[in-house]
């Protein structure tokens, strides 16, 4: 065990392993919505899930990382209290990070058999007389340079402060230094004019009967200060959310700045980064597709079927109708899936256990359920979103929060939720014929993206019916065709829209557009200005997916 502590294992220590192989306690990277959108149950496999590194035993590391989030998974090990672990399922290469205690595919029964080898790690080896260090890349100690009389002025490298030109300092060695006002040094020096290396005023400074030497009002302690939007003056912090941060995608990099409890301004971006959607200057059809797929581990089976759509195109084929409706139906079974995986990340935001409880089951039920099956849970689904729009401390803790108003830049349920009726399925013969009709809602807030959600999902279950079948889509043999191809695909968070060339059977070029971009661009209009609580709350309602940002 890697992260073993050290220590012989006594009586005692073999009886504390043994406790801490059945209480496992996981912290997930990138998050547990990765985990329900491939299907992995882990409260169902003994998994007691963290909110914070500090507080598990287990990193549990769901699929491939990039690099980025690799080093931050780093950062979250290393803060985690020794015995420690790792479990990786179909994540691969983890390096900086040790190699994995027990590892399995991105299976549920990959994470079973998984668990098992780990309980018998932990009870055998959580103790040991010899241990290693644990040190990344992310875990050095980086130097950052400020100015001692400016100290919002960061930079990483030695340099002058473009504010009042002093050489910038090593900020450990300004904290040391922050006990001087250098601000009143300045005046002082000024004003007596025999001093100008800014110390000698100490001690000599005009002493007042009454105030103690040195004293500081409040006018001057906050004189650089900023300005909160009532006058006064407070100090400002920046503040990282994620990208592991409960309640908000995995995969998010967030950081705002705090005036109190109340939002400065934020700036978010995806720590996945862009991803490049060919491997090599020609890829195959079956590859590509594959590919795609797999770049989205929040929405699979759309992203496929856009790929399978853009190569039939390029290659003049087409699908019968009753294929075209099958896969139609696989994609509506994973909008409805999303859409409660939305749910259960609300519930688990916002405190209603209950909420984030039924609908991890329901997304787990419906995630490869069959047409058969879905009309067997469709009562107790239509019984969850009654309870759902009733409860009224729900209502009230959405209700005008990141309200948005309508325009160009809102993408899929967003605009609809803001009464636009943006969506893509609407051109679509297939849905015409099963009767599909694009939803909206009017007040463009949180309550009424999760009222649409609500209402797609009973819709997703009536298309299913009427589709009568689900397939997941399969690239057709495309042979040695050539041509171009062009397709969109209304997927849970929005369109995505796919150009290609074919070149004698292969890919040679592919461009696609998604809506996270659009959809992170809105943090800002939904959380600045905001109590920090209402901020988190509305960013979550846009559901972004930081999967899907393409190179």
């Amino acid at each position: 065990m890697i992260g073993a502590r050290q220590g012989p294992m006594s009586v005692l220590q073999r009886l504390v392993a043994a406790a801490m192989s059945r209480d496992i306690r996981g912290f997930v990277v990138p998050g547990a919505d990765v985990a329900r959108a491939a299907g992995i149950d882990l409260g169902g496999a003994g998994l007691h899930l963290s909110a914070t590194p500090r507080h598990a035993n287990v990193l549990v590391v769901i699929a491939a990382l990039p690099a980025d989030l690799v080093d931050s998974a780093s950062i979250a090990y290393g803060q985690m209290p020794r015995p420690r672990a790792i479990l990786a399922l179909g994540a691969g290469d983890l390096a900086p990070l040790p190699d994995a205690d027990a590892t399995g595919p991105l299976t549920q029964a990959g994470l079973v058999a998984a668990m098992a080898d780990l309980r018998r790690i932990i009870a055998m080896g959580s103790f040991q007389s010899e241990v290693g260090d644990f040190d990344a890349p992310a875990l050095q100690t980086r130097t950052q340079y400020t100015c001692p009389m400016h100290p919002e002025v960061v930079a990483d490298e030695p340099g002058s402060c473009p504010k009042c030109g002093m050489f910038l300092v090593p900020a450990e060695d300004a904290e040391e230094h922050s006990g001087h006002d250098h601000e009143a040094h300045g005046k002082g020096h000024e004003s007596k004019g025999d001093d100008q290396d800014g110390h000698g005023a100490h001690g000599n400074g005009e002493t007042i009967e009454g105030v103690e030497a040195h004293f500081m009002s409040m006018a001057d302690l906050t004189r650089d200060m900023p300005a909160s939007s009532d006058g006064l003056k407070m100090e400002w912090i920046d503040v990282p959310f994620g990208p592991f941060f409960p309640g908000l995608p995995g995969g998010l990099r967030l950081d705002l700045t705090l005036d109190g409890d109340a939002v400065v301004s934020s700036r978010a971006d995806s720590a996945v980064g862009p991803r490049e959607l060919l491997h090599d200057d020609a890829t195959l059809p079956d590859a590509f597709a594959d590919h795609l797929a797999a770049l989205s581990l929040l929405s699979p089976v759309s992203y496929r079927l856009l790929a399978c759509l853009a190569l039939e195109r390029a290659a003049g084929q087409s699908v019968a109708s009753d294929v075209a409706r099958a896969r139609i139906a696989a994609v509506e079974r994973e909008r409805l899936a999303s859409h409660l995986g939305w749910l259960a990340g609300f519930g688990a935001q916002s405190g209603f256990a209950w909420l984030e409880n039924h609908a991890t089951a329901l997304q787990l039920k419906l995630r490869d359920a069959t047409v058969i099956e879905m009309a067997a849970l469709t009562t107790k689904i239509t019984a969850f979103l009654t309870r759902v729009q009733r409860t009224p401390l729900l209502n009230s803790r959405l209700k005008g929060i990141g309200r948005l108003v309508g325009g160009d830049a809102l993408p899929g349920l967003v605009a609809r939720a803001s009464g636009i009726a943006r969506d893509a399925r609407a051109d679509d013969q297939i849905y015409a014929q099963l009767g599909f009709a694009v939803l909206t809602a009017k007040s463009g807030d949180a309550l009424a993206r999760l009222a649409l959600r609500c209402g797609e999902i009973s819709q997703s279950l009536e298309l299913i019916s009427r589709a009568g079948a689900i397939s997941l889509p399969e690239s057709q043999v495309i042979g040695t065709e050539s041509g171009t191809g062009e397709a969109v695909v209304e997927t849970p968070r929005g369109a995505a829209r796919l150009s290609l060339t074919l070149h004698q059977g292969k890919v040679t070029a592919a461009d696609m557009s998604t809506p996270t971009a659009a959809h992170i661009a809105l943090i800002a209009t939904v959380a600045d200005g905001r109590e920090l609580g209402d901020a988190l709350t509305g960013i979550g309602s846009l559901d972004i997916s930081p999967w899907e940002v393409m190179a």
